[in-house]
């Protein structure tokens, strides 16, 4: 890499961190209270009607509330601008082997002599190419922005109110169910039903895009995220789809798993987000979305098989590629059973995670238990890769931070639409943030019907296929899939992908009575 490049990475990174010390060394308000972001009702606007009137009221008040929301739409941008980025670090890192005569190991040039193998350069840009450190990396500005308009004590009070238990939740229950024996268990119950269509490649993919993510809703969405797309990497996408096929399938099973886990009250996010406060119960999610959502997946299944029969006949022919120590699934080349105990406890493990799933200081001791008793069946393990679910826990934990901020100007948005606007709105919402998000806030705004809620939610996981910062799982979908998508999953063709079946799935919520 050049060194005059190289120097002035280092001096911009150097400049963002310590220029916003000096600036909160100059100007904090230590003794500051928190005063951001302010209680909706903090702004006394409820005599205006104007949706824009109330945004301009609200930014004049708090100017602070248009830099946060930049940053956000800024961090958006940068999700868009992954791919481009892995293509700057392919590119830097191939002019470095070849400054260098770097051989085939990378360690060593061509005359013998032992190199310096990694590009600076390149892997800055790997780094911002990863989606899960997205959000992560636009915390930064907004926490330094916080800190220096509010004062250090003041910031440390926000950051210290934001709930990151979603975030912890994720990241064990994924690496539960990315486990051998898990893995193994779900492989075995969907091979019986995949086995009635003849254990074809069409049969596996029809089974897991139905099966799995309704499972979504006792196992949460993570856990079936998890199940689901471990099991099409294998069964479907080793065999090398078109590339149509395979943003029309990822997009298809982010849709499915946010509305798969409709049928309970516990298990998708933004449901869990109301359910208390709106008393819905078991019977009230089965009878108002859980059959809807059912019969939503089925119809989207079958309109996706039917399209792309032709597609399953070809890939039926092609021969799976087999990548000794890949994550995940290196279990294919090994046969040998896994002793009932051992899956029986992992299941437990599951059980009890999900149970817990609101309170960390339960179900992390049994994490760090499992992690023990992996160590100890590891002849029965495949390897524990925590990276993928440290990365989604990441993406996750920037993300609540920056949607805690965003109330300002979703809450009135939601709350001046009519029932059919709403459910569009919240659908569009969700695209640009989490639908927890927007479930959380919809519980603010008082002047909601119950027709009114049910568009709302209706919307929220509607819409929560069409990007990956939509639905807590999807980043977890994008960590075990993205290399079957050169330069990782594009944000755009996922939206592409998941488009007809976040129609349907909205017209069922809509139509059906």
């Amino acid at each position: 890499m050049n060194k005059k490049r190289l120097a002035a990475i280092i001096l911009l990174i150097a400049f963002s961190f310590t220029v916003p010390l000096l600036l909160i060394a100059a100007g904090a308000k230590g003794d500051v209270e928190l005063v951001f972001p302010l209680p909706l009702e903090a702004y006394q606007d409820s005599h205006m009607t104007s949706v824009g009137e109330i945004l301009l009221h609200r930014i004049n008040q708090q100017p602070m509330n248009l830099l946060v929301s930049l940053l956000f739409l800024g961090a958006i941008i940068h999700t868009f601008c992954v791919g481009y980025f892995r293509r700057i670090a392919e590119h830097w890192e191939e002019e470095h082997r070849k400054a260098n005569q770097m051989n085939d190991r990378g360690d060593v040039n061509y005359d013998g002599n032992v190199v310096d193998n990694v590009s600076f350069g390149a892997e800055l840009f790997y780094l911002l190419g990863e989606v899960e450190v997205v959000f992560g990396l636009w915390v930064v500005p907004v926490f330094w922005s916080l800190a220096y308009t509010f004062g250090w004590d003041a910031t440390l009070a926000y950051m210290g109110q934001v709930n990151f238990t979603e975030a912890m939740f994720v990241v064990v229950i994924m690496t539960l169910a990315s486990t051998r024996p898990i893995e193994r268990f779900s492989e075995n119950c969907m091979r019986s039903a995949a086995n009635l269509g003849g254990g074809t490649t069409a049969a596996w993919w029809f089974v897991i895009l139905t099966i799995g993510p309704l499972l979504g809703s006792f196992i949460t969405e993570p856990g079936a995220m998890t199940i689901s797309a471990v099991l099409l990497g294998k069964q479907f996408y080793k065999r090398k789809p078109s590339m149509v096929f395979a943003y029309a399938t990822i997009g298809l099973l982010f849709v499915n798993i946010s509305v798969g886990g409709t049928l309970s009250h516990f298990a998708a996010p933004p449901v869990l987000m109301v359910a208390g406060p709106w008393d819905w119960d078991l019977m009230f999610m089965l009878t108002n979305f859980g059959w809807k959502a059912a019969l939503g997946i089925l119809i989207s299944n079958v309109l996706f098989f039917t399209i792309f029969r032709k597609e399953f006949q070809r890939m039926d022919q092609t021969e799976i590629e087999t990548t000794p120590g890949r994550k995940f699934l290196d279990w294919e080349e090994r046969d040998e059973p896994i002793p009932v105990v051992i899956t029986v406890i992992h299941i437990l493990l599951m059980v009890w995670t999900v149970f817990t799933a609101h309170y960390p200081v339960l179900f992390f001791p049994a994490f760090f238990m499992f992690l023990g008793f992996r160590r100890a069946t590891a002849h029965h393990q495949n390897d524990t890769n925590l990276k993928p679910a440290l990365l989604v826990g990441s993406f996750l934990a920037g993300l609540v931070v920056h949607g805690g901020l965003q109330g300002w100007w979703i809450a009135p948005i939601l709350g001046n639409l009519g029932e059919v606007t709403l459910m569009v709105g919240a659908t569009v919402l969700t695209a640009f943030n989490d639908n927890a998000a927007i479930a959380y806030l919809s519980t603010l705004v008082p002047t909601l019907t119950d027709s009114m809620k049910y568009a709302v939610i209706a919307g929220a996981v509607t819409g929560g296929g069409l990007t990956v910062i939509a639905n807590a799982p999807n980043p977890a979908g994008i960590s075990i899939l993205r290399e079957h998508f050169k330069y990782g999953v594009s944000p755009a063709k996922l939206a592409l992908g998941a488009m007809i079946p976040t129609i349907i799935m909205g017209t069922a919520f809509m139509v059906l009575p």
